[in-house]
């Protein structure tokens, strides 16, 4: 996929796949905390037309808290985007941001292991769809 990202083509709906993947979060322990709707804010702005295109901002407290702890500043890179969207053909997509890839960026004891714990907790997402 990417360097910075992971995830699948889902023989869902857009809607139906974004309903999954908040479900799956939840069964993880992560919440939706935000969501931006691109494809209708470029519209809105700009006029252009795309498929659909949404980006979640997903959080898991527990989680979400020890990297706080160990890394005051570490909310930069928080929450975990999962990005849902449909493609020019049809196809939809359901893709996440590699938590162990963006958190190399901090140099801290145990961010690390909770990179990879995170991931792990992605993964299981991911093959839930």
């Amino acid at each position: 996929m990417s360097n910075y990202g992971f995830g699948k083509t889902v023989a869902l709906s857009f809607d139906a796949a974004l309903a999954k993947v908040t479900e799956a979060l939840a069964a993880e322990g992560f919440g939706v905390l935000t969501e931006i709707d691109a494809s209708a804010t470029l519209k809105k702005k700009l006029g252009i037309e795309m498929p659909p295109y949404r980006i979640l901002g997903a959080c898991n407290p527990s989680l979400a808290s020890r990297a706080i702890a160990a890394e005051p500043s570490i909310g930069l890179l928080l929450p975990c985007n999962v990005l849902v969207r449909q493609d020019a053909a049809g196809s939809v997509w359901v893709e996440f941001m590699d938590p162990i890839a963006i958190l190399k960026l901090v140099d801290r004891p145990g961010i690390a292991a909770l990179a990879h714990e995170v991931r792990e907790r992605l993964d299981r997402v991911m093959a839930a769809l």
